[in-house]
């Protein structure tokens, strides 16, 4: 028996988590859903990853005004998949006036953000069950990393002063995509890391640089974090759960990328390859929510890349499908 596309047979609302990480950081969680991270200042409020629809960023705006009047001003984009930042516009409704993404998130929204949209709609209809309330692609303001500052495009690391906390913000290296942005509360050692670092959930590379993200989750180690804000999972607190976090992410990227090059190597095709690798991703990943989902469209990527194929292709709802049938046969 076939298995359902994607998360289409996942209808079952998830128990949402808000919980506060330090002084100024929070955690919006949704027992592996994609998480969104809050940091509330003196004066002004930065939310990191927008959530799926203006409809679902409701109940998290409902959230930070239980708790503060502040005014939200700025939104980061970890990274351009339309479950983070398509519901973007209920926070520019609410008043935020700068949209935050790395060089790299702004391309390949230009390159691909109108098939990932159609593609993620089909793949998640509970996240999407409010898709009209979209009015379209969200479309960062601010740029970090190689522009022209005139033009609001900001070169290097952004620091954002919110009042009483700074936020630095940057592309550390390329992994989840090749253009992952986080923000880092040095102060407070609290890091939002995006789906850069996942724990306890399914990791999706479908548009990764599987050989550089290891190196990237180094760069993140480095930092020393005490509390983590995963792209998915519980938030992590204390420096031991968040290296368990990170160790977790890489884990599933390396384990991935050697069967890819190993299934590459054989000339195998894509129903062997998923075969082989899940030889050794069943075992010790098997369980964890969103596995089934991530898997194909990870073993698609890992032996794309293993075959020399550093872009990774654009996935459309047509590619998705056909990928999809191609494993169940």
């Amino acid at each position: 028996m076939s298995k359902a596309f994607a998360s289409q047979s996942d209808l079952t609302d998830k128990k949402i988590t808000f919980e506060q990480l330090s002084a100024h950081c929070w955690a919006y969680t949704a027992e592996g859903d994609p998480n969104s991270g809050v940091i509330i200042g003196d004066k002004f409020i930065m939310v990191s990853d927008a959530t799926a629809t203006p409809a679902m960023a409701q109940d998290l705006i409902t959230r930070i005004r239980a708790i503060s009047d502040k005014p939200i001003k700025y939104v980061l984009l970890t990274h351009y998949h339309a479950v983070r930042v398509l519901g973007a516009s209920a926070y520019t409704a609410e008043g935020a006036t700068e949209v935050i993404a790395s060089q790299g998130t702004y391309e390949l929204i230009v390159e691909r953000g109108a098939q990932d949209m159609q593609s993620e709609m089909e793949r998640f209809p509970r996240l999407f069950r409010n898709a009209e309330s979209v009015p379209g692609l969200t479309w960062p303001t601010m740029i970090i990393a190689g522009g022209n500052p005139v033009k609001g495009e900001v070169p290097g690391k952004l620091v954002i002063d919110l009042g009483g906390v700074r936020v630095q913000i940057w592309h550390p290296g390329p992994g989840h995509t090749r253009g992952d942005t986080i923000a880092w509360v040095e102060e407070e050692k609290v890091l939002f890391s995006g789906d850069l670092v996942e724990y306890n959930a399914g990791v999706y590379t479908g548009d990764a640089q599987l050989e550089e993200w290891p190196a990237t989750l180094e760069a993140l180690r480095a930092l020393r974090a005490e509390a983590i804000v995963p792209g998915r999972g519980e938030a992590m607190k204390g420096a031991a759960e968040v290296n368990k976090a990170i160790d977790y992410t890489k884990q599933w990227v390396e384990t991935l990328f050697r069967c890819g090059k190993e299934a590459a190597a054989a000339k195998m095709d894509l129903k062997a390859a998923m075969d082989h690798t899940r030889k050794s991703m069943d075992p010790i990943f098997g369980q964890v929510f969103i596995y089934e989902h991530c898997l194909p469209f990870d073993v698609s990527r890992a032996y794309d890349e293993a075959s020399g194929i550093k872009n990774p292709r654009i996935w459309t709802a047509e590619r998705d499908k056909d990928m999809w049938a191609a494993l169940q046969a």
